[in-house]
């Protein structure tokens, strides 16, 4: 692409709101910025890869990679709750039966899966569905209004009353303001080595011995999914998966629900206290014979309030002890899935294990890997023929994403509490080095830190659409540009 400027006002219009990432956060918030911009006021939504609407969590092609949400918790919309479900059902209606045993309703590569805990989607499919609604919004209207630009953004630039956005390829787009929803952040793939693969990409898995083990660094969902994804492309040897706590995400289950708990002033300002509490809250509900799946669904509005306010000091000691039991009772596996790894754990297929990774060398024709066992005092060694990296997700105060890393730069943003995300206001716009924001907001796992629930589709629609009330607000020629208090 050749070095160019350009300006995508027509006459009087005002230059367009960019969105830079083409994935949930971004396609919500290119939705609803439609919707709430005024009707001469453009969006160019912005996205490196060759797929609009899914982003790397929805591209998939695997059917059995599942939502780890129901579909009945999966609309787009939060005011038409029932949006995905009865998409969904016109999908099905189009579809006959599946294969024998399986509770799925084929579609093309992907299905449906209807189990006691709820309806749950192949992600793929979900992909299609943002992929529809793209679409709509695309070619919807008599003048479209959403723009495609299928390269990567790597800069913005303040220039007067306005931003100039640099793409990768050399195009430079003048524009009154941009989101950043770029998602997850990739995480430092460290140590290094050559015997490391991708998870996702078949033709690694095709390559792989069945005689001589894979490993798999962390136990999460994304554990889960490559996995699945090593069995359905042919791998049938053995699956070392190692984390420091060798802890693996709980399963969705049938749970009538639970009263949300009352806390007190006490309980909020005191991380053990709250602890306390919702352990008293499981007990209770066990003793109505209904599943802890209750009481912690029932934290989900109140959350980000119980977060923020903890002092920082018990943030701390929640992400140093305590994250990682809740994220695997919060993020639980679909029925289908769990009850796959399950399978393997039994089978002796897939071995979970707790400890540190010290130490990774390479050597002719595998990778010896040295870790510390979760309370042992001496390393262990093992020799594995690929590597597979799935421990989450970056933090923004060590990104080296080349945007992020410019704005850093130019003092435009910063990162939030414990560099997990962006520093924001409760507008949603990002806060530079002097707290000050630019024409700048973001929403999505850059959140992370100033909020909590900022990851899962329920909690980024709500966002999208206070984002755009924000960004039209800012679009008003008396929009008050006065702080307020951060996040």
């Amino acid at each position: 692409m050749s070095d160019q400027h350009e300006s995508l006002e027509a006459g009087p219009h005002p230059a367009p709101i960019a969105v830079i990432g083409a994935g949930f956060s971004g396609t919500m918030a290119a939705i609803q910025l439609l919707a709430r911009l005024p009707p001469h006021q453009s969006v160019l939504l912005c996205e490196r890869a060759e797929r609009f609407g899914s982003g790397r969590a929805y591209a998939t092609g695997n059917p059995d990679h599942l939502l780890n949400v129901r579909a009945a918790n999966m609309s787009a919309y939060p005011d038409r709750p029932s949006h995905f479900e009865d998409w969904l059902s016109k999908i099905a209606a189009g579809e006959a039966g599946t294969g024998a045993g399986n509770p799925a309703i084929g579609h093309g590569h992907v299905g449906i899966w209807r189990t006691p805990a709820g309806t749950f989607a192949a992600r793929g499919l979900y992909g299609d569905y943002l992929a529809a609604l793209l679409t709509e919004a695309v070619t919807g209207g008599s003048t479209p209004r959403l723009h495609l630009i299928n390269d990567m953004i790597i800069d913005l630039v303040p220039d007067e009353d306005r931003l100039v956005m640099v793409a990768e390829g050399g195009r430079r787009v003048d524009v009154a303001g941009a989101v950043l929803a770029m998602g997850n952040l990739a995480l430092p793939q460290e140590p290094e080595s050559r015997f490391r693969g991708d998870p996702w990409n078949p033709a690694h898995d095709a390559r792989l011995h069945p005689d001589h083990p894979v490993l798999i660094i962390g136990t999460g969902l994304s554990m889960v999914d490559a996995v699945i994804s090593l069995r359905r492309h042919g791998f049938r040897g053995q699956i070392i998966a190692l984390s420091r706590r060798g802890r693996i995400p709980a399963v969705h289950v049938r749970a009538a629900p639970w009263p949300r708990p009352d806390f007190t002033a006490a309980e909020t300002r005191s991380i053990t206290r709250l602890l306390g509490r919702i352990r008293r809250e499981v007990a209770s509900a066990a003793e109505a014979r209904i599943a802890w799946h209750g009481v912690i669904d029932a934290l989900r509005p109140v959350t980000d309030a119980l977060w923020l306010g903890l002092p920082p000091a018990d943030q701390a000691r929640f992400l140093r002890h305590l994250r990682p039991f809740w994220d695997t009772h919060r993020h639980r596996s679909a029925p289908p899935t769990g009850a796959a790894i399950a399978d393997e754990i039994e089978a002796g297929s897939l071995q979970v294990l707790a400890g540190k990774l010290v130490a990774i060398e390479d050597q002719t024709g595998e990778a010896r890997v040295t870790y510390r066992p979760r309370g042992a005092s001496e390393p262990r060694t093992l020799g594995v023929q690929r590597i597979f990296d799935v421990r989450g997700v970056g933090r923004v105060a060590d990104t080296t994403d080349p945007l992020l890393r410019n704005l850093i730069g130019r003092g435009l943003v910063r990162a939030g509490p414990f560099g997990l995300g962006l520093a924001v206001r409760p507008d949603l716009t990002v806060l530079g080095a002097s707290d000050t924001a630019a024409r700048l907001w973001t929403l999505g796992p850059l959140l992370r830190g100033a909020y909590w629930e900022c990851t899962a589709v329920p909690d980024i629609r709500n966002q999208a659409v206070d984002l755009a009330r924000s960004v039209a607000a800012a679009q008003e020629p008396s929009a008050s540009l006065e702080p307020s208090a951060q996040a």
